[in-house]
């Protein structure tokens, strides 16, 4: 019930004292309110129930509550409600908006001066709307989006936020930029790996394939491959032959070496440059095991000689190839 005033011997009613219990225990009927609304003095120890589905307001205003005086407001409504201070003052240490199912209560410490308790503590709707978001504050709480795949979180005073997100910095080393299995396919496209983020990247391939025979690769812009412009000089040896050296001279691709369909193979090669506008270079080393007991060991040095922005590269092999391969980029010192 509205704040009353009682006299010496007055005799209550039982619908005011049950109005007064339920006052007392936070309960009563509510004052539906469905457009913004100035409290007036009456409204003292009731509760005002904002039903509107747009955004309102309760206007608070000086010198019609006492101290001690309290109201008590909900939020059934799918606009926001915002407590404004009108003439009085109004503090909080949540927030004064309310979405929908929030409450609060205010709470008069002198006839202009109310302190506004906000029972979720959250304000207004997240400002969170996409997957990797994260909360940041300036003057109020704000959204730092999701930034690009491996960059970090740094702190950075010249953003309004505080933070940023880039690339690693300093110290040097290989990070992580994605990973591709494949299976019993000859052709493993690996599309927009390559960027302006890193000059050099290492690849790293477990393969084996239904029979022995050459793996290749070749660079693509875009989702296309290029192919011409390669060059590659190689040292091959094993544990039954001599070491030879190949010389590959203007072919249509870069051979890895030599896949196995016993023990399986694996190579690590280096692409130093390859989306710089300039030729490509490659260091390239291979160990193959065949029948479990002979080892091949391929050493390959090659470039590609565009002064092509690659973006990604094509494996080929001429019998169905089956394993994974992951791909670094090595972070600037």
């Amino acid at each position: 019930m509205a704040k009353q005033t009682f006299t010496v011997g007055q005799v209550l009613t039982a619908a005011q004292l049950t109005s007064l219990q339920q006052t007392a225990m936070g309960g009563g009927a509510a004052s539906a309110k469905t457009a913004s609304y100035t409290l007036v003095a009456a409204d003292a120890g009731t509760t005002i129930s904002m039903t509107s589905t747009s955004a309102t307001t309760i206007t608070v205003n000086t010198g019609l509550f006492a101290a001690g005086d309290t109201v008590f407001i909900q939020n059934l409504g799918s606009g926001n409600c915002t407590v404004t201070a009108g003439t009085a003052t109004v503090s909080t240490a949540g927030s004064t908006i309310l979405p929908t199912n929030d409450a609060g209560i205010l709470y008069f410490v002198s006839t202009g001066v109310a302190i506004f308790y906000d029972f979720i503590q959250t304000g207004a709707v997240s400002p969170l709307t996409t997957k990797g978001d994260l909360y940041g504050f300036s003057t109020l709480d704000s959204r730092i989006p999701i930034g690009a795949d491996n960059t970090v979180l740094t702190a950075d005073s010249n953003e309004t936020l505080g933070l940023k997100w880039a690339a690693p910095a300093g110290g040097g080393g290989l990070v992580w930029i994605g990973n591709t299995t494949f299976t019993s396919t000859t052709t493993v496209n690996v599309n927009d790996v390559f960027s302006t983020t890193y000059d050099y990247y290492r690849v790293i391939i477990t393969a084996t394939a239904t029979t022995a025979n050459p793996l290749l690769l070749r660079l693509r812009v875009s989702g296309t491959d290029t192919t011409t412009n390669y060059y590659t000089q190689a040292v091959i040896g094993d544990d039954t032959s001599a070491v030879v050296r190949r010389n590959y001279t203007g072919t249509d691709d870069i051979q890895l070496g030599d896949l196995s369909a016993d023990a399986g193979s694996a190579f690590v090669f280096d692409v130093m440059n390859p989306y710089l506008a300039s030729a490509t270079g490659f260091t390239i080393s291979n160990t193959a095991f065949f029948g479990g007991t002979s080892i091949v060991l391929e050493t390959f040095a090659a470039y590609q000689s565009a002064s092509t922005s690659f973006t990604g590269f094509t494996l080929l092999s001429t019998n169905n190839a089956t394993g994974t391969l992951s791909v670094y980029g090595y972070a600037k010192a």
